[in-house]
C-alpha cells in the first residue's frame, strides 16, 4: 500500500451562480483540506463573514457552484496494481472528473469515496465541482416530498452538516470544498477495507476481538492471507482462505490495564496494529490506532418511578456531568488538534466527564475522539439527524446507511465512546410540533431510530448501548408516554428558557437532562473584535445578527426582570444578563445533581460556539469563558455544597461524588449584610461516597427577620454557599461594597478585593481591560472584612487600576436597585 496526498497544486474559481463579478474572474490557490469561504478569504476577496453584518453580504453563496482544479501524475499501473483515488471527505454536492471523463457524483459530507483510477496514466487533470447544496436538497425535496423543519432551507433533504443552513446560534454560510483528506492508494493482492478493534472487559482480563474486512484487487489469483493483530507485546494471526473477504480474531490480555472517565481513575491506551500480509510474507496493508479495555452500559430497569437512565462504567454508576458540544468553528477546516484539545480541556477544567455530540453537527473527527480518550471523556455521539422528520426513502435513506455504517466502524477503537442516539429532538417533534397533519402518512425517521440504527450496532458494535433519540421514552410508545416524560430517558427542559423562568426545573425530577440551557451575550472582548462600539445596543440590526434566538433578547430581559433590574445602559445590561445566565446554570446543575440517584445525568446546553454570537454557551466563539463557565465549574465540582428550597423552606445539601466519604464541619450563620450574625449553628456532614446527604434547617436559621438584609451562609471544608431571603430587585444592596489592591505577578497580576458589606457575585471581567486577560474564578461571595485574591493571567498593561475600575470588577451589588 503507497498512499500520496493530493494536497497541493489546487485552485478554485467560480462554476456558476450569482457570484460577483469581482470574484467570478478569479481564480485562486485552494487549500486542501479546505472549503471555497477560507480561500476567498485568505486570498481576501470576501469579507470574515463572522464580523458585522457580512453573514448576510455572503448570502450569495448559497446559490452559488464552484470548481476545484489540480493535476495529478499517473505512473503507469502494474497488471497487478490496483490505484484507487479517494476522498475521505467533500462538503457536499459534487462531481469528481479525471482528464474530463466522470468518476463519480456525491451528495454526502459524511462519508469517504473510492474512485478506480487505475487506468489512467500520465500527467492529468483532476477536478471536482461543487454545486449548490441548497439547490439539491430542493430538488431532493420536491423529488420525495417536503418534510417538516423548524428553518426555511430544507436541511433534512441533503446530508450535509445541519447547521451549515443556519441555526438558532449559528451562521447560515453553507460551506463547500474538499474538507477532508484526498490521496491516491496504489496497491497489490488486497487491502484492508475495514477495521473494527471492540475492546472491553471480563473482569480483570481485557478482550478484544478485531474484525477486518479486506478487498482482493481481483487482478491475480485469490490467495491465502495472514492477518497480523500487534496489542502492545501480544500478537496473534488470523488466516484468510483464498477467497475469504472478511475475518474475525479474538485475543486476551490478563489483568489489563482499565481505562477509567476523568475522576474515577486513569486513561491508559495501548497501541494496536493491524497487518495484513500475502502468503509469502509480504506487508499488503496496515492499521494502526489505540485501544482502551473498559465496559458500558446504559441501565434501564424499570422502578417505583419509572426506569433508570443510568451509564455504567466497569461496574461503576456515573453521574454525567456533561456538556453538549456543537462543531468548534463553523468553518470546519480551520479547527486544528490544538484548537479541539484546547476546547475539550474546557470542559475538563469545568469538572465535566462527557461531551455530547449534537445531531445538527458532525460526527466528530479522529482528533476529537483521540483527545477525549486521552483525558477520560465520555462522548456521546448523535446520528446526524436534528431537529426534523427524514425521508426513509432513497437517496436519503441509501446515504444515511452508508453513512452510519462507515462512521460506526471508524469509531469503534475509541474507549471515550460511550452511547450512539439516533438523534436530536426528532421524535419529540414528530409527537408535539405538529408534524403529524403536515406528514400525512409520510416517513419521517422512525425507521432509522428504531430499527436501522440499532441493527447496524448489532452487527458492527454490540459493545456500546443505544439510545432512540435525545429525548425519548425508550421502550414506550411514544403516543402513549410522551418522548420527554421526565420519568424515563431522557429530557430536553427548554420551557424554564423559552417561556417561564430558570426557577421552572424544580418542576420536573427527570431521570437524564441531556438538554437544558440560559443565554447570554459573548464576552465584551469578543463583541468588540466582531462589531464596531455603535452596534453595542441589544436593538443594533448587527447586534440582532449575532442573536439567531428566536425573541432571544426578549427572553433575556425577561428572565432578567424574574429576579433584577433590566439595565437601560449595554454595558451594565451586558453584565446582568451574563450574571443571570450563571445563577441560572447553577440553579438547573444543583438541582439535578441533588436528586442523584434518580437523576443521573446532567448535559448543558452548550460548551462552545461556532463563531460570536449571543447564545447559551458558557465558552463564546473567541474560547473565552463567559461567567457561567465558573459557575458551571463550582457546580459541577466532585464536591458541592448548596441551599435548595422545599415546600417547607431552604435545606442545605451535599453532594459528594467521590469515592471517598465525605465526613467535615459545616458552620451555617444567618447575618445582615453589614455583618451582624443573628443565628450560628453546626452542623456535620457525613455524605458517603457517589451520594447526596439533605440537611433541614432550624426555624432560627430560616426565619428571616429583614428579608432586605439579611444572608443564610453556610462554610464547610472551604466550600461557601449562600441563601438570599428575596430576589434581587428587593435586597438592599450597598452598590460600593469593595475594596481593591493590585499587585504585579508572573504572568499577570494579583487583585486582592476586601468587602465592606455583604457582596455578592463577585466578578473580575478582565476581557474588559485586556482582551487576552483570563481570571482564575469568578462569582464569589463575600462576607463584610473578609478578602479573595483573583489572579489574572495577561500581559502587562500600561495602567493596572483598571482591573479595579467599575466596569471590570463586578459584583451583583452594582445592580441592585427598582426594575
Amino acid at each position: 500500500m503507497i498512499k500520496t496526498d493530493l494536497h497541493e497544486g489546487w485552485t478554485v474559481r467560480a462554476a456558476g451562480g450569482p457570484v460577483p463579478a469581482e470574484i467570478a474572474d478569479e481564480t485562486v490557490p485552494a487549500t486542501v483540506p479546505g472549503t471555497v469561504h477560507t480561500d476567498l478569504l485568505d486570498a481576501e476577496l470576501i469579507p470574515d463573514p463572522y464580523l458585522g453584518e457580512n453573514e448576510t453580504v455572503l448570502a450569495w453563496f448559497h446559490r452559488s457552484a464552484w470548481l476545484y482544479e489540480t493535476t495529478v501524475d499517473l505512473a503507469p499501473a502494474a497488471p497487478d496494481e490496483r490505484v484507487d483515488l479517494v476522498f475521505d471527505g467533500l462538503d457536499t454536492v459534487a462531481v469528481i472528473s479525471l482528464d474530463g471523463a466522470e468518476l463519480g457524483r456525491t451528495a454526502n459530507m459524511h462519508r469517504g469515496y473510492r474512485f478506480d483510477v487505475r487506468s489512467q496514466e500520465g500527467r492529468r487533470p483532476l477536478t471536482v465541482r461543487f454545486d449548490s447544496a441548497l439547490e439539491y436538497a430542493e430538488r431532493i425535496q420536491e423529488l420525495i416530498g417536503e418534510r417538516p423543519r423548524p428553518y426555511p432551507h430544507p436541511f433534512n433533504a441533503v446530508r450535509k452538516m445541519a447547521c451549515s443552513f443556519g441555526w438558532d446560534w449559528g451562521p447560515d454560510l453553507q460551506t463547500a470544498g474538499i474538507w477532508k483528506p484526498v490521496r491516491l492508494e496504489r496497491w497489490r493482492v488486497a487491502r484492508l477495507a475495514s477495521v473494527r478493534p471492540l475492546a472491553t472487559l471480563d473482569g480483570a482480563t481485557g478482550l478484544l476481538t478485531v474484525h477486518v474486512e479486506v478487498e482482493r484487487s481481483g487482478l491475480t489469483p485469490d490467495a491465502e492471507l495472514t492477518v497480523e493483530v500487534r496489542l502492545g507485546e501480544v500478537a496473534a494471526q488470523l488466516s484468510l482462505s483464498s477467497g475469504d473477504v472478511s475475518g474475525m480474531l479474538e485475543t486476551s490480555v490478563p489483568n489489563a490495564p482499565i481505562w477509567w472517565p476523568v475522576g474515577f481513575g486513569d486513561q491508559p491506551l495501548i497501541p494496536l496494529t493491524v497487518s495484513l500480509r500475502a502468503a509469502a510474507g509480504d506487508e499488503l496493508d496496515t492499521y494502526t490506532t489505540r485501544v482502551g479495555f473498559r465496559t458500558i452500559a446504559l441501565d434501564e430497569t424499570p422502578d417505583e418511578v419509572g426506569s433508570a437512565f443510568t451509564l455504567v462504567v466497569n461496574g461503576q454508576p456515573i453521574f454525567v456531568r456533561g456538556l453538549n458540544w456543537i462543531p468548534e468553528d463553523h468553518l470546519l477546516t480551520r479547527l486544528t488538534r490544538d484548537r479541539i484539545a484546547a476546547a475539550v480541556d474546557r470542559a475538563v477544567e469545568a469538572n465535566a466527564n462527557l461531551l455530547r455530540i449534537w445531531g445538527g453537527g458532525i460526527y466528530e473527527s479522529d482528533d476529537f475522539y483521540d483527545v477525549c480518550d486521552e483525558r477520560g471523556v465520555l462522548v456521546w455521539q448523535d446520528f446526524p439527524l436534528a431537529c426534523a422528520a427524514y425521508a426513509e426513502e432513497d437517496p436519503i435513506r441509501a446515504e444515511i446507511l452508508a453513512e452510519a455504517r462507515e462512521n460506526i466502524t471508524r469509531l469503534t477503537p475509541h474507549p471515550s465512546l460511550a452511547l450512539w442516539n439516533g438523534g436530536n429532538e426528532n421524535i419529540w417533534g414528530h409527537e408535539d410540533w405538529k408534524w403529524k397533519a403536515e406528514l400525512k402518512g409520510a416517513t419521517w425517521g422512525a425507521g432509522y431510530y428504531y430499527e436501522d440504527f440499532p441493527a447496524l450496532l448489532a452487527e458492527l458494535d454490540p459493545t456500546r448501548p443505544y439510545h432512540p433519540g435525545s429525548p425519548s421514552s425508550p421502550g414506550h410508545d411514544p403516543e402513549v408516554v410522551h418522548p420527554n416524560d421526565d420519568r424515563f430517558g431522557t429530557r430536553h427542559e427548554w420551557e424554564a428558557w423559552n417561556r417561564q423562568d430558570y426557577t421552572y426545573h424544580a418542576n420536573f425530577v427527570p431521570r437524564f437532562c441531556s438538554e437544558f440551557g440560559w443565554q447570554a451575550p459573548p464576552t465584551l472582548a469578543t463583541l468588540a473584535e466582531t462589531m464596531l462600539p455603535e452596534d453595542f445596543d441589544q436593538d443594533s440590526p448587527v447586534f440582532l445578527l449575532h442573536q439567531k434566538a428566536q425573541d432571544g433578547n426578549g427572553k433575556l430581559n425577561a428572565g432578567l426582570a424574574h429576579h433584577m433590574r433590566v439595565p437601560a445602559d449595554f454595558d451594565a445590561w451586558h453584565w446582568a444578563t451574563q450574571l443571570n445566565q450563571a445563577r441560572a446554570t447553577a440553579y438547573a446543575v444543583t438541582h439535578l445533581r441533588g436528586h442523584a440517584p434518580r437523576t443521573m445525568g446532567s448535559i448543558i446546553w452548550q460548551l462552545n460556539d461556532c463563531w460570536p454570537v449571543t447564545s447559551w454557551s458558557v465558552v463564546d466563539g473567541a474560547g473565552r469563558r463567559k461567567p457561567a463557565w465558573y459557575a458551571l465549574r463550582r457546580v459541577y465540582a466532585p464536591r458541592l455544597l448548596a441551599f435548595r428550597e422545599t415546600a417547607n423552606g431552604p435545606e442545605l445539601i451535599a453532594i459528594n461524588d467521590t469515592a471517598e466519604p465525605w465526613r467535615a464541619p459545616a458552620g451555617l450563620s444567618r447575618l445582615t449584610f453589614s455583618g451582624t450574625r443573628i443565628v450560628s449553628e453546626d452542623v456535620v456532614l457525613d455524605v458517603a461516597p457517589r451520594a447526596v446527604q439533605a440537611i433541614p434547617l432550624s426555624a432560627g436559621l430560616t426565619g428571616v427577620g429583614d428579608p432586605s438584609r439579611e444572608v443564610l451562609v453556610a462554610d464547610a471544608d472551604g466550600l461557601r454557599a449562600t441563601h438570599l431571603f428575596a430576589e434581587d430587585v428587593a435586597l438592599a444592596y450597598d452598590p460600593d461594597p469593595l475594596d481593591a489592591d493590585i499587585t504585579p505577578v508572573e504572568g499577570g497580576y494579583s487583585i486582592t478585593v476586601t468587602a465592606t458589606t455583604f457582596v455578592r457575585d463577585v466578578a473580575l471581567l478582565a476581557d474588559r481591560a485586556d482582551p487576552d486577560a483570563a481570571p482564575d474564578d469568578m462569582l464569589i461571595d463575600l462576607l463584610p472584612g473578609e478578602e479573595h485574591t483573583f489572579l489574572v493571567r495577561t500581559k502587562p498593561v500600561p495602567d493596572p487600576s483598571v482591573f479595579a475600575s467599575p466596569g471590570v470588577l463586578r459584583s451583583a451589588n452594582a445592580l441592585a436597585g427598582p426594575r
